[in-house]
């Protein structure tokens, strides 16, 4: 497959990076496997003593692992809807971008459902899922839409690899014959011509414009399972939005850190440029704006109301004494601080802006779980059973290896695929040279290119 002298260059300067497996990879790769053992036996106490080494019971019925399951699946949405936002708009700076919003999709939709598992008792009646499924239940249409999500993510990923898999298999890497062998099965036989760009062209523009929906549709239902239940802080009409727009600004985050660690990593100060964490950290404050307007709706609503059980659950938030530092911390970190780092001049650089990210991601897991355990903890029924365990979540050690252990693997993933592909797609890029002398004929609407394939 032809490239040009721009494209060939970048594949020359990442091609160190799929080529060796460097001792440091290996100590991280040892690091992150040996956290994935931990959360291993952690999976092995609980299956074989039950829930009873976790901190949930009859009472405060989730924990972690729900909390877990919205992070990281709201990642998943994200990435889907940020990497297809990239690619039917065609937006030129984006194009390095959309192949770490992709593998977030991807990795994140793994690891997201294996925490719905783990709050499963009985894992040898997993099949009931799909052979008494109660049509009604929220839950049902939850695993089928995940379901449909992950090929979609997968398919969505495999249709952008396609030119690169092409370009690896004529490079001649350094790789073993296995993974040549592999790059020329997945090209697919894919050599430039005409009819194949076309043919893809429609394929990747019609994923995109499914999968966009989709994740809306999917984080929705999500939504709906918290927002159909008769519980102080969950039964809202806000919940839909909330959480669409939650994911889209944690995910965000998780791409703002991806690039910083990436380009700090493999050297690609020209790939992912000041101007990429500027324009990114834009919308991350915009976002940030969204979101600090449903969270102030949220809770100046259920206060307003006077409802008793709401009452109380706000009352728990903001209360010193229970959750009012998280509170504090969640909406310093997740709202405030993401839009000061960015609205000022002097602070809107890359380490400020990857720094305003990290925090916000933290936060925003701190707001999934204020959003889990008050509720749990504040029942409409008065409790039967009011020991301090069944009145109070607290995490076991068993969960945190279970939620660092899914952490690991997240890490993991990211690093391994970028062991067997190029972090910034190679097939795609354009000399940004060439651009600034053509932008006569920029002048259509970007998203014309792509969707007149359709």
């Amino acid at each position: 497959m032809e490239t040009t002298n721009y494209q060939q260059a970048a594949l020359n300067h990442q091609r160190n990076g799929i080529e060796k497996f460097s001792k440091r990879t290996w100590m991280w790769t040892a690091f992150f496997a040996i956290w994935i053992l931990v959360g291993g036996y952690a999976l092995y106490l609980q299956i074989s003593k039950g829930h009873i080494v976790t901190g949930m019971r009859d009472n405060v019925v989730w924990g972690l692992f729900i909390v877990n399951f919205i992070f990281f699946i709201g990642l998943s949405y994200a990435g889907a809807i940020i990497s297809g936002l990239f690619h039917l708009l065609n937006i030129k700076w984006a194009k390095p971008l959309i192949r770490l919003a992709q593998i977030m999709t991807l990795v994140s939709v793994i690891v997201g459902p294996v925490f719905i598992l783990l709050c499963v008792g009985r894992f040898d009646r997993l099949h009931h899922l799909f052979i008494y499924p109660r049509l009604q239940s929220p839950m049902t249409w939850d695993v089928l839409a995940i379901l449909t999500y992950f090929v979609g993510s997968v398919l969505f990923l495999y249709m952008s690899l396609i030119k690169d898999f092409a370009v690896y298999r004529d490079a001649k890497l350094n790789v073993p014959a296995w993974r040549q062998k592999l790059y020329k099965i997945l090209a697919i036989g894919y050599r430039g011509a005409a009819s194949q760009k076309r043919h893809l062209i429609i394929s990747q523009n019609l994923l995109a414009i499914i999968i966009i929906p989709l994740s809306i549709m999917v984080s929705s239902i999500l939504s709906w399972i918290f927002g159909m239940t008769l519980r102080p802080g969950w039964h809202s009409t806000i919940f839909g939005p909330y959480f669409v727009l939650g994911a889209l600004y944690s995910g965000m985050g998780v791409l703002i850190i991806a690039m910083w660690m990436y380009r700090r990593v493999y050297k690609l100060q020209q790939y992912f440029t000041d101007k990429h964490f500027i324009n990114l950290g834009y919308a991350m404050m915009i976002l940030a704006a969204g979101y600090g307007y449903f969270t102030f709706s949220e809770y100046f609503t259920n206060w307003f109301g006077s409802a008793k059980w709401d009452s109380e659950v706000i009352d728990k938030l903001f209360n010193p004494a229970e959750y009012g530092w998280w509170t504090l911390f969640a909406n310093l970190f997740g709202i405030l601080v993401p839009i000061i780092i960015v609205a000022l001049p002097f602070t809107r650089k890359k380490n400020w802006i990857t720094g305003a990210a990290f925090l916000m991601v933290i936060a925003l897991w701190v707001k999934r779980y204020l959003i889990i355990v008050p509720t749990l903890e504040t029942p409409a029924i008065p409790m039967e059973d009011t020991r301090a365990a069944y009145v109070k979540y607290t995490a076991t050690w068993p969960e945190w290896a279970l939620t660092f252990a899914g952490i690991a693997f997240f890490f993991m993933a990211f690093m391994l695929i970028a062991k067997f592909v190029t972090v910034v797609p190679v097939s795609d890029l354009e000399d940004p040279s060439l651009s600034r002398h053509s932008k006569e004929s920029e002048t259509i609407l970007p998203a014309s290119e792509n969707l007149q394939a359709i």
